[in-house]
């Protein structure tokens, strides 16, 4: 006599599928940081014009962050 498969396999997939997407997120709202941040630098460094480019740079990195982020819980699943 065979036993139908039970529910409870799905489970788990779904709950690796929901960490790897949070986890997608979070590392999409550093990246946009980090590099804001990072290019910054560069630009300060290189024009002389300590800190402007960093401020500026670093704002629209979070700003970028924050956006993608929200549009991810807006929408999620279309890209």
């Amino acid at each position: 006599m065979s036993k139908s498969p039970s529910p409870e396999p799905s489970r788990p997939k779904r709950s690796v599928d929901q960490y790897l997407r949070y986890s997608n997120i979070a590392f999409q709202l550093f990246a946009a940081i980090f590099i804001g941040v990072w290019g910054g630098m560069k630009l300060d460094a290189w024009l002389h014009t300590d800190p402007w480019f960093t401020v500026i740079l670093s704002l629209l990195g979070v700003s970028a962050g924050l956006y993608s982020v929200l549009k991810e819980f807006i929408q999620p699943g279309k890209k």
